[in-house]
C-alpha cells in the first residue's frame, strides 16, 4: 500500500472517529430555545416536510415479501425489450436492433428495531436480436449495514461486487472493439454521523477497484485495456452548522488517491494522481415547497507524470426538490468534478452537468416523467470537448403489488470539437419492461 494510500485513510480515519465520538454536550448553546428544541426531539436537520412522488409510500401496490425470521426478502425480476437504432454509436453506418432482457433481483433487509443489515444479488441478461457479439451478463452481489450508537450518533458501511460491460457510448471505450469491454468493480465504504446540538459532524472513507478485460479487434487482435486497471482510495469529511430549524450551512473537503496498475503505453506515462475538493454551501427546506443543498468551491487533481498537466477549477455540486403541488416533484441537480481519462494524451477531464427530472402521479398507480440531461467534458493536455444531451419520456404503472409495467422512450446526443475530437453520434432507445415482485 502506497505511502498516499496510507496518509488518505489516517486522515480520514481521523474524521469518522471525530464524527462517532462527538456527542451532544460538545455542541451544547446556551441558548435556551436550542435546548427546549433538542427536549422536543426536534432534528435541526430534518428536511421531510414534503414526500417525492416516488418515494411516496404506496401500501396497495408494495411488494409484501417473504419472512425468514428477523429478515425480509424482497424478489423481483423483470422482463424488457429495447430498440435502439444505433448500438455501436457511430456516426455513420448506424446498426439497429433489439434487445431482450431479464433482470432478476432479490433484496434481504433485516427487521430489527436497532441497527440495521441488507444484501443484495441482481443480474442484467441482455440479449440481442442479430448482433449476437454484443450479448452480456452483467450482475452484482454486496450489502451494507447500520451502527446505531447513540440516539443520534451512527456508523454505516458496505461492500459490493460488479461485473459489468462498458456501454459502446462511452468516450473511454476503444471503437474498434470487436464486442463490449467487461470490466469488474469492487469497492467497499466505512462512514460516521454525529449530531449534537446544532452541530452535526460526518465522514466517509471509500475504496474501489476497477479491473478491465482485454478488447479484440475485428482481426482478432487484442487491445490491451490494463492500463485502465486501477485502485481509488478516498475520503470525506463535514461539518453542518444550523443556522435555524430549515437552514444549515456547512464546510466539505474531500480527498483522493487515483494509482494505476501499470504504465501506460498509449499515453506514455501511468496515469496515477490525487487530487482534493473544498467546499462550503448551505442546506435548507422552505416549507413544503422545495429542499436542497447548493455547494461551491475549489477542485484540484495533480498527475504524478509530468506528461500530464494538472486539472483543477471551481467545483460545485447542487440539488434542489420542487414540490409544485402535491402530486409533482420536480428535481434539478449539478456537479463540475475531475474524472479519469481514457484518451491518449490526456490524464484527466473536467466534467460539468446538470439535469431537471420532473415526476407526475396522473393517477395513484400511474407515474409519467421526462427527464433532461446535459453535460460538458474539457479534456486537459489535448484539444477536444465533448457535449452530451440526453432526454427521455416514461411512464410507470402499477397493476398491483405483484405487477407493474414501465415504458421509457430517450434520445441521446454527442458532439465533439477540437483538434483531438471523438466521434458524434445520435442515439433513440425505446424500452418496454413488465415487473413482477413478491
Amino acid at each position: 500500500m502506497s505511502g498516499r494510500y496510507v496518509s488518505v485513510m489516517c486522515a480520514l480515519g481521523s474524521v469518522i472517529g471525530s464524527a462517532v465520538a462527538a456527542s451532544p454536550a460538545l455542541a451544547q448553546s446556551a441558548d435556551g430555545s436550542l435546548r427546549s428544541a433538542q427536549d422536543a426531539n426536534v432534528d435541526l436537520f430534518a428536511r421531510d416536510r414534503s414526500v417525492a412522488v416516488r418515494a411516496r409510500p404506496r401500501p396497495e401496490y408494495e411488494a409484501l415479501g417473504l419472512t425468514l425470521g428477523a429478515f425480509s426478502a424482497f424478489p423481483k425480476v423483470e422482463l424488457g425489450l429495447e430498440h435502439n437504432d444505433n448500438i455501436y454509436a457511430t456516426s455513420t453506418g448506424e446498426v439497429s436492433d433489439q434487445i431482450w432482457r431479464v433482470r432478476p433481483e432479490v433484496n434481504v433487509v433485516s427487521n430489527w428495531p436497532r441497527h440495521s443489515v441488507s444484501t443484495y444479488a441482481r443480474a442484467s441478461l441482455n440479449r440481442y436480436a442479430d448482433r449476437e457479439t454484443e450479448n452480456s451478463n452483467d450482475w452484482g452481489v454486496g450489502g451494507a449495514g447500520r451502527l446505531d450508537f447513540a440516539r443520534k450518533t451512527t456508523v454505516a458501511f458496505g461492500a459490493d461486487y460488479q461485473r459489468a460491460v462498458e456501454p459502446r457510448s462511452s468516450s473511454s471505450t476503444p471503437t474498434a472493439a470487436a464486442e463490449p469491454i467487461g470490466y469488474d468493480v469492487a469497492s467497499a465504504y466505512v462512514g460516521g454521523a454525529s449530531t449534537g446540538g446544532r452541530l452535526r459532524l460526518s465522514g466517509r472513507a471509500d475504496w474501489r477497484s476497477y479491473n478491465y478485460d482485454d478488447g479484440v479487434d475485428v482481426l482478432g487482435g487484442v487491445i490491451d485495456q490494463d492500463e485502465r486497471d486501477r485502485d481509488v482510495v478516498s475520503g470525506l469529511g463535514r461539518a453542518d452548522w444550523a443556522v435555524s430549524p430549515a437552514t444549515a450551512v456547512f464546510v466539505q473537503a474531500s480527498v483522493n488517491d487515483r494509482s494505476y496498475s501499470e504504465p501506460s503505453t498509449a499515453t506514455y506515462a501511468a496515469r496515477d494522481s490525487s487530487g482534493y475538493e473544498l467546499l462550503t454551501g448551505v442546506n435548507f427546506e422552505l416549507g413544503a415547497v422545495a429542499r436542497g443543498e447548493i455547494a461551491a468551491g475549489y477542485i484540484s487533481q495533480s498527475f504524478d507524470q509530468a506528461a500530464y498537466g494538472d486539472v483543477d477549477g471551481y467545483g460545485a455540486r447542487a440539488s434542489l426538490e420542487w414540490f409544485p403541488t402535491q402530486l409533482t416533484t420536480v428535481t434539478l441537480s449539478g456537479s463540475r468534478t475531475v474524472e479519469d481519462s481514457a484518451i491518449a494524451g490526456s490524464g484527466g477531464y473536467l466534467s460539468t452537468g446538470g439535469s431537471i427530472q420532473i415526476d407526475h402521479e396522473l393517477l395513484r398507480n400511474l407515474i409519467v416523467s421526462a427527464n433532461l440531461n446535459l453535460a460538458t467534458d474539457d479534456y486537459e493536455g489535448i484539444d477536444r470537448s465533448d457535449d452530451r444531451f440526453t432526454a427521455s419520456i416514461g411512464a410507470s404503472y402499477f397493476m398491483n403489488r405483484r405487477l407493474g409495467v414501465s415504458v421509457t422512450a430517450s434520445r441521446y446526443d454527442q458532439s465533439s470539437s477540437g483538434a483531438a475530437a471523438g466521434t458524434e453520434f445520435g442515439q433513440n432507445r425505446l424500452m418496454v419492461s413488465l415487473v413482477t415482485q413478491f
